[in-house]
């Protein structure tokens, strides 16, 4: 028994907001954020979107798409770092109950930006232990709406979307989630995260800094430690199931930097152009950039059955992690 990605879906919302509009509001410039970073544009959310209306959205297309009828999803897992709601109901309850995926579990996933590897693997062993023959995994994000617009390090870098994707289970052994690495160092826990509004620091009206209800993130710590793990992690992925960077046709970076993937690439000896690289479009999206990217080149007609593709991602906790796939 293998489980396999059935299915793609993602959704971005309409407004496109060019690096050229951020100049207005910050210090900066188009061609230092393209010099930066890479990006250029990023999608931002209407006021009265939640993270569920894009992941509703985004699992909407999936599930249409995997051909599975709606009672015969097990399973909902959401990763997202900007949840409708601090705790609880989770962002996935809301979507299991939009989409009228009746016979449902539901849970939210937090594992930043690595949350779609993560999500990718718990489906993997639901389906492997027989607990679950289809699960929809979700990430999303409407990270624009937790940043601090006068910090000019940070603002620039997010955009918003959602995408999904169906994993079933399957007798066709030759295809597949073939294996994962997740791991985390907790010792850079501080590096990113939003410093209050949760039980070690509540938000306390009147006493509370605005600005400890955005997101924090120590760059240069971060780039640091992003390039140090993609290249340890697609090593060992690769190592421990006896293949070379030869037999993988792509590998999907969280798409968080640009130039981290130029970097990984330099140091790994790996051809930058293995790595499949849209964040000049969507900016990092965290939990939601893989998907986002998996559907970009489903519908380009990229993949096709049988390649290797490699998923790798960093994020918040700190995490990390990757996905060996067979398309």
């Amino acid at each position: 028994m293998r489980a396999v990605i059935k299915s793609i879906g993602a959704y971005a919302p309409p407004r496109r907001v060019s690096n050229d509009e951020f100049a207005k509001i910050v210090d900066t410039t188009d061609e230092w954020i393209v010099s930066h970073t890479g990006i250029r544009f990023r999608h931002i959310a209407a006021d009265d979107q939640a993270a569920s209306d894009m992941a509703i959205e985004a699992g909407k297309i999936a599930v249409e798409r995997s051909g599975i009828a709606p009672e015969d999803i097990d399973l909902v897992i959401v990763s997202s770092a900007s949840s409708d709601y601090l705790g609880f109901p989770a962002t996935a309850c809301i979507v299991q109950n939009t989409l009228g995926l009746k016979h449902a579990g539901a849970m939210d996933l937090l594992a930043g930006c690595t949350g779609f590897i993560y999500g990718l693997e718990t489906a993997k062993n639901f389906i492997i232990s027989g607990s679950a023959k289809a699960v929809l995994v979700i990430g999303a994000e409407i990270l624009t709406r937790i940043m601090n617009w006068s910090d000019r390090n940070t603002c620039v870098l997010f955009g918003d979307g959602a995408g999904a994707a169906v994993v079933t289970a399957s007798d066709d052994d030759d295809r597949g989630i073939i294996d994962s690495i997740l791991r985390a160092d907790g010792s850079g826990a501080e590096l990113l995260e939003r410093p209050a509004g949760g039980t070690r620091k509540p938000f306390k009206p009147g006493e509370t800094d605005p600005s400890e209800l955005c997101l924090r993130m120590d760059g240069g710590k971060v780039y640091t430690f992003a390039v140090r793990v993609i290249v340890v992690t697609i090593k060992a992925l690769l190592e421990q199931n006896n293949l070379t960077i030869d037999d993988i046709k792509y590998i999907v970076p969280h798409q968080a930097n640009s130039r981290i993937i130029e970097a990984a690439s330099k140091r790994s000896r790996i051809p930058l152009e293995k790595f499949y690289l849209n964040i000049q479009e969507y900016a990092n999206t965290s939990a939601a950039s893989i998907p986002l990217a998996l559907n970009e080149m489903t519908e380009k007609n990229l993949l096709k059955k049988g390649d290797k593709i490699i998923t790798v991602g960093f994020g918040a906790g700190l995490t990390y992690g990757a996905n060996l796939i067979v398309w």
